[in-house]
């Protein structure tokens, strides 16, 4: 009866064992839907380096110790950067920097924010943008804040709360400044 009992109960374990094993399916669209009601990302990147090419030139590179994909969001699909970003713009001979403690890029509206140490500088302008948060819409080329920033150009340093400008830092609007800054008179 023993030898019966001990065949009966490794035929049910590796019956048992067949049914769970097919019974697994790896539907992708079911593991998306998963990491999404988990809150977990689609995929994850360490030291990422990515470079950025329009017809074969390039136009500006990523650089990041940890990217975080969320991709799968129907709504607002972003990538997020949890341990800084580096970001190096080429336009011609120009090149523009931004580095901050913090990002989340939002792909549907092409809208990025930048916190934590954000300092954009312009190489060919020899000007300076510090902040602790930084908004870049990147359809429009425009950076927004309204937190506290310092901006310093070749002339002039400006310290205030509130601003808008180019990505390359120039044409600016500056709210409630305050500096030392050097102006033309016409006549």
């Amino acid at each position: 009866m023993n030898g019966i009992q001990q065949i009966l109960q490794k035929s049910i374990a590796v019956v048992t064992l067949t049914v769970v094993l097919f019974s697994c399916s790896n539907n992708t669209q079911e593991v998306r839907d998963f990491l999404v009601s988990k809150n977990l990302p689609i995929g994850i990147a360490k030291d990422a380096f990515h470079v950025y090419k329009d017809s074969g030139r390039i136009t500006s590179k990523l650089i990041t110790p940890l990217l975080l994909d969320f991709s799968n969001r129907k709504q607002h699909p972003y990538n997020e950067f949890p341990k800084g970003i580096k970001i190096i713009n080429f336009k011609g001979k120009d090149s523009v920097t931004i580095t901050g403690n913090y990002a989340l890029t939002y792909s549907k509206t092409s809208v990025s924010e930048i916190k934590g140490n954000v300092v954009v500088l312009n190489h060919t302008e020899k000007s300076r943008l510090e902040t602790e948060q930084l908004f870049w819409d990147q359809k429009t080329k425009y950076f927004f804040s309204e937190k506290a920033f310092v901006l310093h150009t070749l002339k002039d340093t400006i310290y205030g709360i509130g601003f808008e400008c180019k990505e390359d830092l120039s044409k600016h609007l500056a709210k409630k400044t305050i500096g030392k800054l050097e102006t033309l008179e016409e006549e």
